[in-house]
């Protein structure tokens, strides 16, 4: 095994090894989970794995989790196919800055991502570490984070081109999630920035301490949020991964925020992805 570091924030690829190995082998399983602690995001290439080893090795972490509007492979429970297509040109909206699914109350630990078609350029997707975003924040505003709780929904993201109706039926079966803003990772014990684009708003800024006069907490409860969140656009907390078919990428998602990039023409990009069922933030 070699692993080679790719930035100073987060990020490493992974050679010589063979992830199907890693489905019966405890030993090779446990040195990428103790990779994968340290740098968060691990990278491979050229991984001959069907869709059964893929579901095998990503369930060697946990149980999987089907997403209620992504669709899944029905011979494969667990595996998302994220597949964009050149005649859908209206279909191809991709996504802001976000940790996956933090509109649940036990967002994934973390995902097993491959790549089977990718465009012939473009496409990339990147990572952003919220452990080193939360340490390089200022003083002052961690000051004014501590102890602050906020909103996720799938509602205000999934849900909002959907029909009315949809929409509210959406939101009763996914009602929006409440989770701390610097969350503790449960294995690192690490303090984590944990606000991304499926945010919609603190659920208790507005206290005496925080706002004088109503006005106090609109915008300020805005702007704060909006710089919260901005934090993962910063390059010195980045890694960005150029996609080949076969490669692989496995992040903890606890610790990370990540954002696929649309850049490329109107063509296939086929992604399949396996979601670890995580812990409730508390």
């Amino acid at each position: 095994m070699h692993i080679e570091q790719l930035t100073c924030a987060l990020g490493a690829e992974v050679s010589g090894v063979q992830l199907a190995d890693a489905i019966h082998d405890d030993g090779l399983f446990a040195q990428l989970r103790e990779l994968l602690l340290r740098h968060r995001v691990l990278f491979l290439r050229n991984q001959a794995i069907s869709r059964s080893e893929h579901v095998a090795f990503a369930r060697r972490f946990g149980d999987l989790e089907d997403h209620p509007v992504a669709g899944s492979d029905p011979d494969h429970p667990g595996l998302v196919q994220i597949y964009k297509r050149p005649d859908q040109p209206l279909d191809r909206y991709e996504n802001a800055w976000h940790t996956d699914a933090t509109w649940r109350e036990a967002p994934p630990m973390g995902c097993v991502l491959r790549c089977v078609e990718c465009p012939p350029v473009g496409g990339d997707t990147m990572w952003a570490n919220m452990v080193l975003a939360y340490q390089q924040l200022p003083a002052d505003v961690k000051a004014r984070i501590e102890g602050l709780r906020a909103r996720h929904s799938i509602e205000a993201s999934f849900g909002a081109a959907m029909p009315l109706d949809k929409r509210l039926a959406l939101k009763a079966q996914y009602p929006d999630a409440e989770h701390p803003v610097v969350r503790i990772h449960p294995e690192t014990g690490e303090q984590v920035l944990f606000v991304n684009a499926f945010t919609t708003h603190f659920s208790n800024y507005h206290t005496p301490q925080r706002v004088r006069f109503g006005q106090d907490a609109n915008p300020g409860a805005g702007e704060l949020l909006r710089y919260l969140i901005s934090q993962a656009y910063l390059p010195e907390y980045q890694v960005r991964w150029r996609w080949s078919a076969g490669s692989i990428a496995i992040w903890d998602n606890r610790s990370t925020q990540h954002y696929a990039v649309m850049d490329y023409p109107a063509c296939h990009r086929k992604m399949e992805r396996a979601a670890i069922k995580g812990e409730p933030t508390f």
